[in-house]
């Protein structure tokens, strides 16, 4: 699996993990059951894991894009949630 280029500039190993977590959590917080929250954090980790397969590096800011992208059509709440969240971290 390729790289990360972190808004920093620093380079990580990609964690499909972090893409889970990410999501799920924007779920929770848009008052999804965690069984939904589940089965949309599986599907759009999964796709942004096979787009990132393509690539040896890609920005994060990319993958943030690519996220959103897929997480929108699942549930546009969650979406906003995750859109937002880095703006308060």
């Amino acid at each position: 699996m390729g790289h990360i280029i972190k808004r920093r500039g620093h380079k990580e190993q990609y964690d499909e993990r972090k893409i889970y977590a990410s999501v799920y959590n924007a779920c929770l917080n848009s008052h999804l059951p965690v069984s939904q929250a589940e089965k949309i954090a599986g599907k759009v980790s999964l796709e942004v894991t096979r787009w990132i397969s393509e690539n040896q590096i890609t920005l994060s800011e990319d993958i943030f894009k690519k996220t959103i992208e897929l997480l929108k059509p699942e549930n546009k709440d969650a979406a906003f949630m995750y859109e937002t969240h880095r703006d308060l971290s």
